[in-house]
């Protein structure tokens, strides 16, 4: 088997540190002043791509969609150790739902070579876990969520796939699109040496149209925003005292009838 040309898809996206409050329309968050980063299931997908890289040869392709600040992450993931960039830079990103995403990334990639495909599991901001399995369906490639551990060999990839209560094994001829999980190993961290060569790593950055994609054609986002809302807040606990681990039990199970939390 040759060499592989490996794609990842990449999102910019809010630090979870970060503090972050609802904007004044009720339906977006504030993001002005909030520090931004690689999306931390992409960071597996990137140092997962690396590793085979290493071990296949080949090139690893980051490509993203987002406004220009998105570039950031692409440049993250050159120092990390990448090859190329790719943005398709749209303002609008932010707007459109997991379908319209993985429509406008699908039509990208469909001029692009690649034998291999890994995207996030999920994003930590819309949390939908859809981008990548859609991608996959819209380019006719099989899809393997949820992946912890994978191999190579023969054009074969088997990957273990995490479930409920376990996992399971699967294998599928490549080229295949794999969504990477957490547990599927430690992201490195970018050097200064990668970071200082990062910058001298090719990086397209284009609108849709200057890509050749036209975001209307794909039609309105189906699933909107209308409203967010704080989390309820919660009152405090209950501390149930006694002599003895008897009487606090005695007093726990009259507690819990008294208000109906169990009965």
């Amino acid at each position: 088997m040759g060499t592989l040309e490996i794609i990842v898809l990449l999102k910019h996206v809010p630090s979870t540190e970060s503090d972050m409050d609802i904007a004044d329309d009720g339906r977006s968050v504030k993001l002005d002043g909030v520090k931004k980063v690689i999306n931390p299931y992409d960071e597996y997908a990137v140092e997962e791509a690396l590793k085979i890289k290493a071990a296949h040869g080949g090139s690893v392709v980051v490509v993203s969609l987002g406004d220009k600040k998105a570039t950031d992450g692409i440049q993250t993931a050159l120092a990390m150790g990448a090859d190329r960039g790719v943005l398709i830079k749209d303002p609008q990103a932010g707007e459109y739902d997991a379908l319209k995403t993985a429509k406008i990334l699908s039509a990208l990639l469909k001029t692009l070579p690649f034998d291999l495909m890994i995207a996030g599991q999920r994003s930590v901001d819309s949390d939908n876990g859809q981008v990548g399995g859609a991608v996959a369906e819209f380019l006719g490639i099989p899809n393997i969520s949820m992946v912890v551990k994978q191999d190579i060999a023969n054009g074969v990839i088997r990957c273990l796939k995490s479930v409920d209560g376990g996992t399971v094994l699967l294998e599928a001829p490549l080229p295949i699109l794999f969504c990477a999980q957490r547990g599927l190993n430690e992201p490195r961290f970018a050097s200064l040496p990668g970071i200082m060569k990062a910058k001298r790593k090719p990086l397209e950055i284009k609108t849709p149209e200057q890509w050749g994609i036209d975001p209307d054609s794909f039609g309105e986002s189906l699933v909107k925003t209308v409203q967010l809302t704080h989390p309820v807040e919660r009152t405090g606990g209950e501390i149930i005292d006694g002599d003895s681990p008897e009487e606090k039990a005695d007093k726990l199970i009259q507690a819990l009838h008294e208000t109906e939390r169990l009965f």
